[in-house]
């Protein structure tokens, strides 16, 4: 997939909030400060479209972005830890979840998890709900780049491994935003799933 065009679209809090345009969506999901902001920026080249911040639980909304009129891509509240009271952080997860089992344009979910640490029981109780929601995944690792080559190729093998053992076939991409790595193989599932190659 070749982009060519994005701009934002809106910010929606819920699900009757959002676009009916009935385009195709893939959505970013992971933790607080993983990195999905970076990462869209990245893949669509553009530093400062998705707005990225230190502090985690800067994504409050669902934030839609059509890419090449064909289709949007979702940046949406990061699950986990966020300076945030416990009631708005359990109201998240559960429009989250919604959104995951209701959206029926979605047809895609990268699924983002810190590549320097292993995935935690946040990460794995996500893997088990994308699952659950028979949605196209791709794991990706994020900041892959603080890895050596050894150490990357070993976070490969055991992410690849736990997916296994919990019984799911999810293509595993080691990424990094700020050498880029990863973007042309996520670009091309990205096509795959939304029919634009």
């Amino acid at each position: 997939m070749h982009i060519r065009d994005i701009q934002f679209v809106t910010s929606a809090s819920r699900l009757d909030h959002m676009p009916d345009d009935g385009w195709p969506e893939v959505a970013f999901v992971g933790r607080s400060n993983v990195g999905k902001s970076a990462l869209l920026n990245m893949l669509i080249q553009r530093r400062k479209l998705a707005r990225i911040s230190a502090k985690p639980g800067k994504t409050r909304t669902f934030n839609f972005y059509r890419v090449n009129n064909a289709c949007h891509f979702v940046d949406i509240p990061g699950y986990g830890y966020a300076k945030v009271s416990k009631s708005l952080r359990k109201k998240w997860m559960h429009e989250i979840e919604n959104y995951l089992r209701h959206r029926e344009p979605l047809r895609m979910v990268l699924h983002l998890v810190d590549g320097r640490h292993p995935p935690g029981r946040l990460d794995q109780d996500a893997m088990q709900l994308l699952a659950d929601c028979c949605i196209m995944r791709v794991t990706v690792l994020t900041k892959m780049d603080k890895l050596s080559g050894n150490a990357r190729v070993q976070r490969i093998r055991q992410v690849s491994n736990l997916l296994e053992s919990l019984g799911l076939s999810t293509p595993v991409v080691a990424s990094s935003a700020r050498t880029k790595l990863g973007r042309s193989d996520l670009l091309d599932w990205i096509g795959q799933a939304v029919n634009l190659t």
